[in-house]
């Protein structure tokens, strides 16, 4: 679900409130989005590192360097903050993926694990959007699927397949976290909608439309 005015008006009263200096708005700040903040690096934590990475560290380190970062940010205020606190999740993954992957980062980039019950989701939104399941599935089979259909799309395809479908982003934050338009931002996302669609066509999660 997208932001409300009521919370957007929140968020930009803390925001206020933390570049006058009030270490308590931002404390209200980091509290307001680290569900969100969980769910972004959970979504990218590869199943091989969780041994050695929690994603409750990953929040903590997220939010420690958002402090340091916070005054360069609330002197450019370059994007809106939910998107500036996910932009840093993101390096803060990419940089222990670095650490702990090394040379192998490029092979674990394309592993996508999606839980069950979101692939399940998505997978429903297609079949309303008019394509059929051709034969009854568990929903370990759909997260197989999804997750190998998802691992074929360029990166670019399923980034924005995830913060729409799975961050809840709208198109104002994918456009602000790509750096593109808001209208480029809906086309991007409509086309690597259709480019699943057909990868779960070839794999024969959806029937194609005659």
């Amino acid at each position: 679900m997208e932001e409300s005015a009521i919370d957007t008006a929140e968020t930009d009263r803390l925001v206020q409130q933390a570049q006058a200096g009030d270490r308590r708005a931002f404390e209200q700040l980091l509290a307001r989005y680290r569900p969100y903040l969980r769910q972004v690096i959970s979504l990218r934590l590869d199943p091989r590192l969780r041994p050695r990475i929690d994603a409750s560290d990953v929040v903590q380190e997220t939010e420690l360097e958002a402090f340091r970062r916070l005054a360069d940010y609330l002197s450019r205020r370059p994007m809106p903050f939910r998107v500036w606190l996910r932009k840093t999740a993101c390096e803060r993954l990419a940089k222990l993926r670095e650490h702990h992957v090394g040379a192998a980062r490029r092979s674990l980039d394309r592993e996508v694990r999606l839980p069950d019950r979101s692939s399940f989701l998505l997978a429903q939104q297609l079949y309303a959007g008019g394509s059929s399941p051709s034969k009854q599935l568990s929903r370990r089979e759909i997260a197989r699927c999804m997750n190998e259909a998802l691992a074929q799309l360029p990166e670019a395809d399923r980034e924005i397949l995830l913060m729409r479908n799975f961050e809840d982003l709208s198109y104002d934050e994918i456009g602000a976290a790509v750096e593109i338009e808001p209208a480029a931002a809906r086309k991007r996302y409509g086309r690597a909608l259709i480019r699943l669609q057909n990868l779960l066509i070839e794999s024969g999660l959806l029937e194609a439309q005659p």
